[in-house]
């Protein structure tokens, strides 16, 4: 099969847009992770707001993909 016969890959889960990353509070063993607060795009918690963790490089305004909609992440306490 040639690269053009191929099928489009296909993904699951739904769309959400990053409204703001919490930059005082970090965690994971060296300070990667980031709460972010996310506006979801679709599917049946359209428009609702959730908190998650996230890895990586991210402003807001960026769109990403979460498996699930359902988990939130609690608030990052640190000692």
């Amino acid at each position: 099969m040639s690269e053009s016969q191929l099928p489009a890959p296909q993904f699951s889960g739904f769309l959400a847009e990053i409204v703001s990353i919490d930059m005082k509070h970090k965690t994971g063993m060296y300070g990667e992770v980031y709460l972010v607060s996310c506006k979801i795009l679709e599917g049946k918690d359209k428009g609702r707001i959730i908190r998650r963790n996230m890895i990586g490089p991210a402003k807001p305004g960026d769109v990403i993909r979460l498996p699930d909609t359902s988990r939130e992440a609690r608030e990052i306490k640190v000692k």
